[in-house]
């Protein structure tokens, strides 16, 4: 090198070497920075000194270095080694940054003289805080005060600020002292709510959840259910009522809630509704004061609401299922989840051709149209088949339960508007077996229905074939079921038919014997054959009969033969089917067997007189005259009598052309009442014809008669022979008879 380079202490210019004339110059150096540094290191404070500091709070950083104050200075921060600000005072302000910090001082107009760097700070900063309201407690009496307590969390330096609002005014902040306000009382009822602010300019946390201050009433409520019934049906109308003592002139509203969340509030005590599933379980309620929705009562004491959501079911039974001619029925009606209040709606089932699904026309049955409080209902004087179904209904508006289903009470006895025949006619079937169930009466369009042991309703369209008024059963069920024919209008006789998968089955009538009837006969039968010979049969399981013959045979039928029946033969035995025997009154049985003649006297108009219709045949007898009377109003005795005297007996004389082989008189004796009979009965030699002659007498005094032309009564009974046989011979064969008023006889009736 040519020559040497000085530098002074000061920073210079660049310098390059130069040599020759002229002048040759070289490149010029790189530059070399020379500081200049002063003895007194700075030292870096944090103001104010929080810790944590929150992200965005405002800090101030001070550089502090001793001695030169009257120099003019420039102060310069770093964050993390680079410079990011300077100053010409000691204070860098700014909001808070997470970094590492330190601070030193230069001369002003030589930025190359300067201090050395303090030693670093490290400032930590927080997410900004939220504050938490405390509160004593959040129920307080009227006139109570309750202490709030403000606070952040791990920190210091905050006043706090206090703001309360209501659901019908808006949140105002509340006036304090200059103090830290951490603490507060308050006597008012409302939402409540605090921050808290540190700093110049103030940072301020985020604002506290609410808590809400109620102002209690000493009057606990007390909740009713009105009606009280448990349970309630889902859409039944139910009032709920929140009873409170006290506070009539203050204007109130009632608030009721589920399950500690307000469902419902009202002006009145009363809340009515339809219940629902959605609103059962505990309910409770309060009553506030209108204008303050902060001050109420307490809440009452919880009330379990029980709603089942299913719409409620009635279950009707009937009694008894089969019926006796003119029996009584009763019905009973019960609502499935058993509660009070129902009253019982009664309705007849008729059948309704026209659905297919087989639903019932209801007809409401007489003193039903109010409901009944009785759950049962006795219909009177039921002979044919019905069918039955009930609901129940309570509340107003009425709720009502779903229909029951329909129940039906059976009668064997032939319906001449809709009979049931079965081909074959028997009660017991094998269950491979086809049955056909005949309709016949005043329809031309039926269905047959039957019930099973399962309690099930189903038509013939399911489980055979309807053919015109026919079901042609393909397969009998294995039990005993009923079935009945179904018209527009009416139903059926019932029968009861057994189906058997084993080899014997007894063969009984399917219909009731009828009281008096001829003989009934009851055989065994295997499946492929007729038993003949070693049957027992029992009745309600004793054995009534067992011997050789192969059937039982029940003579003139009485109501005693009805009964359970069934036969064993050879180790097997056949189900039991009941045999029903119809009973026959007095009057029927007297009509089937003799014609009666009824004559309605002169007693005061109401009378009754009954004509004795005599039929005497008597072979080779004597002449006799019999005297009988009728048994007086004052006694029941009856006087028979015989007199001999000709001139008694020629008082009813036969006519000319009746021989007098035999003659009867039958009269009142002496001193009896209105309305003696008379009868004379005569027979010729030839024994073909049998006269009898009827008088009726009113007698008013002893001795006296009236004239009897309207009171005669004329009958003609006779025996006829047949070509060319003897009137012996004849007289078994046939008799005729006429009855018939006619003029008088002297005072005699003629039977002919």
């Amino acid at each position: 090198m040519a020559g040497n380079t000085t530098c002074s202490d000061e920073p210079q210019t660049p310098k390059k070497g130069v040599r020759g004339n002229p002048d040759f110059y070289t490149d010029i150096s790189d530059d070399v920075t020379i500081h200049v540094t002063f003895p007194n290191k700075p030292v870096l404070r944090q103001q104010p000194y929080w810790s944590p500091t929150f992200s965005g709070e405002m800090i101030t950083l001070t550089c502090e270095v001793s001695g030169y104050e009257s120099t003019e200075w420039v102060y310069e921060w770093r964050r993390a080694r680079s410079v990011v600000h300077h100053e010409n005072k000691k204070y860098w302000k700014f909001r808070a940054s997470e970094s590492i910090y330190d601070c030193r001082r230069r001369l002003r107009d030589d930025s190359y003289s300067s201090t050395d760097w303090s030693e670093a700070i490290t400032l930590s900063v927080s997410r900004r805080p939220k504050a938490t309201l405390t509160p004593g407690t959040t129920t307080i009496s009227v006139g109570d005060t309750v202490r709030l307590t403000c606070s952040v969390e791990r920190s210091d330096g905050w006043k706090y600020e206090w703001f309360r609002r209501t659901s019908d005014t808006n949140e105002v902040q509340l006036s304090t002292n200059d103090g830290q306000n951490k603490v507060i009382s308050v006597s008012q009822g409302g939402m409540y709510r605090c921050r808290g602010g540190r700093g110049n300019p103030g940072f301020y946390t985020d604002v506290s959840d609410d808590v809400t201050i109620h102002i209690t009433f000493p009057n606990k409520p007390v909740l009713r259910q009105q009606p009280d019934w448990s349970p309630t049906f889902s859409g039944e109308m139910i009032t709920l009522t929140c009873e409170v003592s006290g506070g009539e002139s203050t204007e109130w509203v009632y608030e009721w809630r589920r399950a500690r969340s307000v469902v419902h509030h009202e002006n009145k005590k009363y809340w009515k509704f339809r219940a629902s599933e959605s609103i059962s379980g505990d309910c409770d309620c309060r009553r506030r004061l209108r204008d303050d929705s902060y001050s109420s009562t307490e809440w009452s004491d919880s009330f379990s609401l029980m709603t089942l959501e299913s719409k409620s079911q009635s279950v009707l039974t009937v009694s008894p299922s089969w019926l006796s001619p003119g029996a009584s029925v009763t019905l009973s009606c019960v609502v499935q989840h058993p509660s009070a209040g129902w009253r019982f709606y009664w309705y007849k089932a008729l059948p309704d051709i026209s659905d297919k699904f087989g639903s019932s026309i209801k007809e409401l049955l007489s003193g039903s149209i109010n409901g009944t409080a009785q759950d049962s209902y006795i219909v009177h004087g039921q002979r044919d088949t019905a069918g039955y179904l009930c609901r129940a209904g309570r509340g107003d508006p009425e709720y009502h339960t779903v229909y029951s289903n329909p129940k039906f009470v059976w009668s064997g006895d032939f319906n001449p508007s809709a009979s049931l025949t079965v081909n074959p006619d028997r009660a017991q079937h094998f269950t491979s077996n086809s049955v056909s169930l005949t309709c016949e009466g005043n329809s031309t369009e039926w269905r047959v229905r039957r019930f099973n042991d399962t309690s099930s309703l189903s038509y013939c369209s399911f489980w055979g074939t309807m053919n015109g008024s026919t079901c042609n059963v393909h397969e009998i069920l294995f039990s005993t079921t009923v079935y009945w024919c179904e018209s527009g209008s009416a139903f059926s006789n019932a029968v009861n038919i057994t189906g058997q998968r084993d080899d014997i089955i007894l063969v009984s009538p399917v219909h009731p014997a009828t009281e008096g009837s001829s003989s009934v006969i009851l055989d065994c039968k295997l499946r492929t054959e007729n038993v003949l010979s070693n049957v027992i049969f029992y009745k309600n399981d004793k054995i009534i009969q067992n011997d050789p013959r192969g059937q039982m045979i029940i003579s003139a039928v009485s109501t005693t033969d009805e009964g359970f029946y069934k036969c064993q033969y050879s180790g097997k035995e056949s189900p039991q089917s009941w045999m029903a025997v119809k009973s026959v009154s007095r009057a029927e049985s007297s009509s089937s067997l003799f014609h009666v003649l009824l004559i309605v006297g002169l007693l005061c108009g109401i009378s009754l007189i009954i004509l004795l219709l005599l039929f005497c045949r008597y072979k080779q007898s004597k002449d006799s005259c019999f005297i009988r009377s009728q048994s007086t109003s004052q006694s029941s005795a009856t006087y028979h009598m015989t007199n001999q005297d000709e001139a008694q007996c020629n008082k009813c004389a036969p006519p000319p052309h009746v021989d007098a082989s035999l003659y009867e008189s039958i009269k009142s004796p002496e001193g009896a009442e209105n309305g003696a009979v008379y009868s004379v009965v005569r027979k010729n030699e030839s024994n073909d014809v049998t006269y009898s002659l009827l008088e009726l007498k009113s007698i008013t005094k002893k001795g006296k008669t009236k004239k009897p032309e309207e009171s005669c009564v004329y009958s003609d009974v006779q025996i006829r022979s047949s070509p060319g046989k003897s009137a012996h011979a004849a007289a078994d064969e046939m008799v005729y008879s006429e009855v018939k008023p006619g003029k008088s006889l002297g005072n005699c009736a003629v039977l002919k």
